[in-house]
Protein backbone atom coordinates (compact mmCIF):
# COMPACT_ATOMS: atom_id res chain seq x y z
CA UNK A 1 0.00 0.00 0.00
CA UNK A 2 1.22 3.60 -0.97
CA UNK A 3 -0.09 6.65 -0.18
CA UNK A 4 1.07 9.84 -1.90
CA UNK A 5 0.89 13.31 -0.58
CA UNK A 6 0.95 15.93 -2.85
CA UNK A 7 1.49 19.85 -1.96
CA UNK A 8 -1.72 22.40 -3.77
CA UNK A 9 -0.87 25.12 -1.77
CA UNK A 10 0.17 26.42 1.36
CA UNK A 11 -0.18 23.70 3.80
CA UNK A 12 -3.16 21.61 1.95
CA UNK A 13 -1.82 18.39 0.62
CA UNK A 14 -3.87 16.03 -1.90
CA UNK A 15 -2.87 12.43 -0.24
CA UNK A 16 -3.52 9.60 -3.53
CA UNK A 17 -4.16 6.08 -1.76
CA UNK A 18 -3.97 3.11 -3.55
CA UNK A 19 -7.18 2.11 -5.35
CA UNK A 20 -8.45 5.23 -6.23
CA UNK A 21 -9.19 7.29 -3.43
CA UNK A 22 -7.89 11.16 -2.61
CA UNK A 23 -8.43 12.77 0.57
CA UNK A 24 -7.70 16.77 1.02
CA UNK A 25 -5.72 17.42 4.37
CA UNK A 26 -4.76 20.89 5.63
CA UNK A 27 -4.24 22.76 8.91
CA UNK A 28 -6.91 25.30 10.45
CA UNK A 29 -6.52 28.87 9.78
CA UNK A 30 -5.31 29.70 13.01
CA UNK A 31 -2.63 27.41 12.49
CA UNK A 32 -1.42 28.80 8.72
CA UNK A 33 -3.38 26.73 6.88
CA UNK A 34 -6.65 27.11 4.80
CA UNK A 35 -9.47 24.48 6.54
CA UNK A 36 -10.28 22.55 3.35
CA UNK A 37 -9.36 19.89 4.84
CA UNK A 38 -8.95 17.57 8.10
CA UNK A 39 -5.73 18.08 10.11
CA UNK A 40 -3.53 14.98 9.97
CA UNK A 41 -3.83 14.10 13.36
CA UNK A 42 -7.61 14.44 12.67
CA UNK A 43 -7.50 11.50 10.59
CA UNK A 44 -5.32 9.13 13.03
CA UNK A 45 -8.71 9.71 15.07
CA UNK A 46 -11.01 9.16 12.51
CA UNK A 47 -8.72 5.75 11.65
CA UNK A 48 -9.11 4.68 15.25
CA UNK A 49 -12.73 5.47 15.28
CA UNK A 50 -13.49 3.34 11.63
CA UNK A 51 -10.79 0.94 12.12
CA UNK A 52 -12.38 -0.19 16.05
CA UNK A 53 -15.70 0.28 14.52
CA UNK A 54 -14.84 -2.23 11.63
CA UNK A 55 -12.97 -4.92 14.14
CA UNK A 56 -16.17 -4.90 16.54
CA UNK A 57 -18.64 -5.13 13.69
CA UNK A 58 -16.83 -7.98 12.18
CA UNK A 59 -16.48 -9.99 15.19
CA UNK A 60 -19.93 -9.74 16.02
CA UNK A 61 -21.21 -10.91 12.51
CA UNK A 62 -18.87 -14.14 13.53
CA UNK A 63 -21.09 -14.95 16.53
CA UNK A 64 -24.14 -13.51 15.11
CA UNK A 65 -24.65 -10.94 17.27
CA UNK A 66 -27.02 -7.74 16.49
CA UNK A 67 -24.40 -4.48 16.98
CA UNK A 68 -27.45 -1.88 15.08
CA UNK A 69 -26.46 1.28 15.19
CA UNK A 70 -23.40 0.49 17.16
CA UNK A 71 -21.30 3.92 17.59
CA UNK A 72 -17.81 4.39 17.96
CA UNK A 73 -16.76 7.48 19.12
CA UNK A 74 -12.78 8.93 19.65
CA UNK A 75 -11.80 11.91 22.22
CA UNK A 76 -8.51 12.85 21.60
CA UNK A 77 -6.09 15.00 23.83
CA UNK A 78 -3.19 17.26 22.74
CA UNK A 79 -0.10 18.14 24.12
CA UNK A 80 0.63 20.85 21.85
CA UNK A 81 0.49 20.03 18.38
CA UNK A 82 0.85 16.23 19.03
CA UNK A 83 -2.42 14.23 20.53
CA UNK A 84 -1.49 12.09 23.83
CA UNK A 85 -4.17 10.24 24.89
CA UNK A 86 -7.29 8.46 22.61
CA UNK A 87 -10.34 7.82 24.55
CA UNK A 88 -12.58 5.51 22.70
CA UNK A 89 -16.12 4.83 23.77
CA UNK A 90 -18.45 2.04 22.26
CA UNK A 91 -21.86 2.62 22.59
CA UNK A 92 -23.81 -0.83 22.11
CA UNK A 93 -27.10 -1.53 22.29
CA UNK A 94 -28.84 -2.58 25.77
CA UNK A 95 -30.13 -5.76 23.98
CA UNK A 96 -26.51 -7.33 24.59
CA UNK A 97 -25.75 -9.20 27.55
CA UNK A 98 -23.32 -8.14 29.77
CA UNK A 99 -20.72 -10.59 28.45
CA UNK A 100 -21.10 -9.35 24.89
CA UNK A 101 -20.77 -6.36 26.05
CA UNK A 102 -17.51 -6.99 27.81
CA UNK A 103 -16.33 -9.09 24.93
CA UNK A 104 -17.13 -6.84 22.66
CA UNK A 105 -14.78 -3.42 24.60
CA UNK A 106 -12.34 -6.09 24.75
CA UNK A 107 -11.98 -7.19 20.83
CA UNK A 108 -12.55 -3.18 20.35
CA UNK A 109 -8.58 -2.82 21.91
CA UNK A 110 -7.59 -5.72 19.08
CA UNK A 111 -8.13 -3.36 16.10
CA UNK A 112 -5.25 -3.31 13.44
CA UNK A 113 -5.32 1.13 13.91
CA UNK A 114 -5.03 0.44 17.87
CA UNK A 115 -2.44 -1.74 17.82
CA UNK A 116 -0.26 0.52 15.67
CA UNK A 117 -0.94 4.02 18.07
CA UNK A 118 -0.46 1.51 21.34
CA UNK A 119 2.63 -0.48 20.36
CA UNK A 120 6.28 0.80 18.78
CA UNK A 121 5.51 0.65 14.72
CA UNK A 122 8.60 1.15 12.85
CA UNK A 123 9.05 3.98 10.54
CA UNK A 124 12.23 5.23 8.32
CA UNK A 125 12.34 8.48 6.84
CA UNK A 126 14.68 8.79 3.14
CA UNK A 127 15.17 11.16 0.68
CA UNK A 128 14.41 10.74 -2.79
CA UNK A 129 15.58 13.44 -5.30
CA UNK A 130 13.25 13.81 -8.43
CA UNK A 131 12.43 16.19 -10.79
CA UNK A 132 9.01 16.77 -10.10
Amino acid sequence: MRIVAKRLEGFTHELDLEGGHELIIDEPADRGGTDTGPRPTQLLGASLAGCTAITVEMYADRKGWDVGAMQVAVDMEYEGEVPRSFAVSLTLPAELSDEQRRRLVVIAGKCPVHKVIAGQTKVTVSERVEQL
